[in-house]
């Protein structure tokens, strides 16, 4: 009975032990740490991209070019950035960067653009027959953008055997609505050797 016993606790603690070591460790680490772990695009990718074409657009001389010109603003819509890479790259994590250094540095006006922009102009459709005639918001009102940001992001995998090195460019365009005239260009770089 005893060695029943010993064996029990035996198979018991054996057990613990496995889950224990098959278990998932989760640690909370800073947002702003690099941690790559495929290779892959990544968190820290989108950041230094969203830092380094900030900086570029809002240290540019045309928004100061159209306020001496126009004597405001410049109002600016983000357009389609398009993934031509070999992964799925989600740009709006760095381009809501750049908008936001835009406001920041109030270089120039943001206006919205895509579907959220469409979600908006079914709000005041809405409105149209829902709110109060001294509340609701009319149409033909939006101010209209001076300037779209445009761009793709691009991919290039060199592989050998269990090698490999990828390159990712990151091309951003600021395109004059009303003269078709590209007044900024820039990108990004980023290239990674993964060694399996």
């Amino acid at each position: 009975m005893k060695t029943i016993r010993v064996k029990y606790k035996a198979l018991f603690l054996i057990i613990i032990m496995i889950s224990m070591s098959c278990s998932r460790q989760i640690t909370r680490v800073a947002t702003d740490s690099t941690i790559e772990v495929s290779g892959r695009w990544n968190d820290s990718d989108s950041r230094f991209t969203a830092e380094d074409l900030s900086n570029q657009i809002v240290n540019a001389n045309w928004a100061s070019d159209h306020t001496i010109k126009k004597g405001k603003k410049p109002v600016v819509i983000v357009g389609l950035i398009r993934n031509k890479s070999h992964e799925h790259i989600e740009s709006e994590t760095f381009v809501k960067d750049i908008e936001k250094s835009l406001l920041n540095t109030q270089r120039a006006k943001v206006v919205q653009g895509g579907k959220m922009r469409e979600e908006l102009r079914g709000e005041r459709a809405d409105q149209q027959n829902n709110a109060s005639v001294t509340t609701m918001k009319k149409f033909g009102l939006e101010t209209g953008a001076d300037y779209i940001i445009q761009g793709n992001i691009n991919s290039i995998v060199d592989a050998h055997k269990r090698d490999k090195v990828v390159y990712y460019q990151v091309d951003l365009e600021l395109i004059d609505i009303q003269s078709n005239e590209k007044v900024w260009i820039g990108d990004k770089k980023i290239k990674k050797f993964v060694k399996n």
